[in-house]
């Protein structure tokens, strides 16, 4: 099976658009980000149904949305208009003549099969100025680690079924995802985690708006996965260029 058929097989897992908790941590990364974004062209690495779009737009006024999933770029087109340029391509195979100050590749290297030529090619459309933002899901969450001693898993970096039906191919630690960037050559700025995680997403998204995770633990989660990053739901590298 081909790259761009294995993903457009597991678009389905992806639903109709953000559960709670996925939508929650949209804004968090935005949060956490912003001191780093600079202004001009930006370039988002998959959309999936536009809920990061939709507020990348509003920061990046210059935003172009590489996606390789027809059904993803249609879905997030109607949402957002005409605002962004889309693209549809492999990132491996997108070679475009601009260079943008920011990138954000969210939740996507997990899925690559070359993950270290993808950072490596992704670092070479940035300006000399720009910065790329590598966010990936943490094998080291407080709830992997639950699932592990629950005998859910097999042991933190094993993937799990929701992973399998996501087309995830491994799932990173802060250390490995240091260990990927560097081999592509490129010089890390800051990394960190964001949202300390205690539960599973299935458990969150049922509890989130209810009597039980309002949006003070929300905000509580987020400032403790400032300190505890290797605990977080999301961890990331933010990238200078070459």
């Amino acid at each position: 099976m081909s790259e761009a058929a294995r993903l457009d097989a597991v678009t389905g897992s992806y639903g109709e658009g953000a559960a709670p908790f996925d939508l929650a941590m949209r804004h968090f990364m935005m949060r956490t980000f912003e001191p780093w974004f600079r202004d001009g062209p930006a370039l988002q690495v998959g959309c999936a149904h536009g809920d990061q779009t939709s507020l990348l737009i509003e920061r990046f006024p210059d935003l172009t949305v590489v996606e390789a999933a027809a059904e993803f770029i249609d879905h997030t087109r109607a949402r957002i208009g005409g605002r962004a340029q889309f693209v549809q391509s492999l990132v491996e195979d997108y070679a475009p003549a601009k260079r943008f100050e920011t990138i954000l590749f969210s939740h996507v290297l997990e899925h690559v099969e070359n993950p270290v030529a993808v950072l490596a090619h992704l670092g070479g459309l940035l300006t000399p100025t720009g910065r790329l933002f590598v966010v990936v899901p943490n094998a080291e969450a407080p709830s992997r680690r639950i699932a592990v001693k629950m005998g859910v898993l097999d042991h933190l970096e094993a993937l799990s079924p929701d992973d399998i039906a996501a087309g995830h191919r491994r799932v990173y630690r802060l250390d490995t995802l240091a260990r990927d960037v560097g081999a592509a050559g490129l010089p890390a700025e800051a990394t960190g985690g964001i949202f300390f995680k205690p539960l599973a997403n299935f458990q969150l998204n049922a509890l989130i708006g209810g009597p039980l995770i309002g949006d003070p633990f929300l905000e509580g989660c987020y400032r403790l996965g400032l300190e505890r990053p290797a605990d977080c739901a999301s961890i990331y590298a933010i990238v200078r260029a070459r």
